[in-house]
């Protein structure tokens, strides 16, 4: 093991568990009006609810001991503490990848897909489909956080991702992610010959960003004109009405970071209203995974590091310009319920799509709502680069 890397063991003091009751016995609740469901935001019967069993059933110390069954290291990257999961598989040959979360999530998503990706022997899969598993939180996020400088935006983590696999001595390996971990994955493909397949459950940039037109739908099929239309009219009611957390994030972090550092059911509600828009209605995602996650993000108090990523991009020179191309093997999950619709001819000007698979079920967080569609299409698409 590099001597740049340092074991890594949740414990959280017992003060800090006593300081989160005592928060969530006092919680102000504002008042809220009647009869609008979620249209204003996160309902407040939902809500109490969620912190009644926070306050009274959740338990964090069997998540704790949950999440201290993966091996877990720090190292320091680019002036950054680097926290991760490292889950060797038992099979001598296994492929080296790289399980990338998103926002509001953590290395918690990857609960049930780690199993079965690094171990499949004893999940009833093939052996010749082990991975060697590196799980980090993004610099900024939970255990990774809060960074101490300004400009860790996607570009930067992916080249903290390649010089991490240095460090664990890989010469090969694969990347996954969706959401910030789809942007981050793809980036480690475009700049690192190591990378032999990015899978992806989001691709950046590939639904319609821009109005179709005529020259754009002439050479397409029916289904693919259909599909254009309907990726646009999800982009307008995406920036109509479910924009507002990126704007904020993207301009004013540090303000709201005050509110969500100081209430824990701030941070709730801010995470919980995304959990439940942006997965498919049919989807169950577990509440102690849910609020797992939720502690990750108040226990470290970085919410508003977190945030910056949305800052660091929307300054960026490269802002509002189209993906520099990739020639790496990409395959894309496509979850039916996700907040865009992806299009193959926009992305296939950018990326270099050997594998899509559309699906009818499932949402924004694939690990969490169809865990075991993900473990089949990440193993089904490294077995097909072999």
């Amino acid at each position: 093991m590099n001597a740049g890397l340092k074991p890594f063991r949740l414990s959280v003091p017992d003060g800090e568990l006593a300081d989160l009751r005592t928060r969530l016995d006092l919680t102000r609740w504002p008042d809220e009006l009647p009869g609008v469901g979620w249209a204003y935001g996160v309902p407040k019967d939902y809500l109490q609810d969620l912190v009644a069993y926070w306050r009274h059933d959740y338990d964090w110390r069997k998540a704790e001991e949950r999440l201290n069954v993966w091996p877990q290291f720090t190292t320091v990257i680019d002036g950054a503490t680097v926290h991760f999961a490292y889950v060797r598989s038992p099979e001598p040959d296994a492929t080296p990848l790289i399980l990338t979360h998103g926002w509001p999530g953590s290395i918690v998503e990857f609960t049930d897909v780690a199993g079965p990706l690094s171990d499949p022997r004893a999940h009833g899969g093939d052996p010749a489909d082990a991975f060697d598993l590196v799980i980090p939180s993004i610099p900024g996020f939970g255990l990774s956080g809060p960074t101490r400088e300004t400009g860790w935006d996607f570009t930067r983590v992916a080249r903290a991702w390649t010089e991490l696999m240095t460090r664990l001595g890989y010469q090969r390996y694969g990347v996954q992610g969706g959401d910030w971990g789809a942007a981050i994955s793809r980036e480690a493909g475009r700049i690192d010959d190591r990378v032999i397949g990015v899978h992806l459950n989001l691709i950046p940039s590939g639904g319609a960003t821009s109005e179709p037109t005529p020259e754009e739908l002439e050479p397409l099929d029916p289904a693919e004109r259909e599909r254009t239309w309907a990726s646009w009219r999800r982009q307008q009611e995406w920036l109509k009405e479910r924009h507002g957390y990126a704007a904020l994030q993207s301009t004013r972090p540090q303000t709201l970071a005050y509110a969500l550092t100081d209430s824990p059911v701030g941070q709730l509600a801010w995470i919980a209203e995304k959990f439940a828009e942006w997965t498919d209605p049919a989807s169950l995602v577990d509440r102690d995974l849910l609020l797992t996650n939720v502690m990750l993000y108040w226990l470290t108090g970085t919410a508003g590091s977190a945030a910056r990523i949305y800052y660091e991009r929307a300054h960026a020179p490269y802002r509002g310009r189209p993906p520099e191309p990739s020639r790496t093997p990409t395959a894309l999950l496509d979850l039916a319920h996700d907040n865009f619709i992806p299009l193959r001819h926009r992305v296939a000007v950018t990326d270099n799509i050997v594998r899509w698979t559309s699906h009818p079920h499932g949402g924004h967080f694939a690990a969490l709502e169809q865990p075991q569609l993900l473990v089949e299409d990440v193993r089904a698409f490294f077995r097909s680069l072999d």
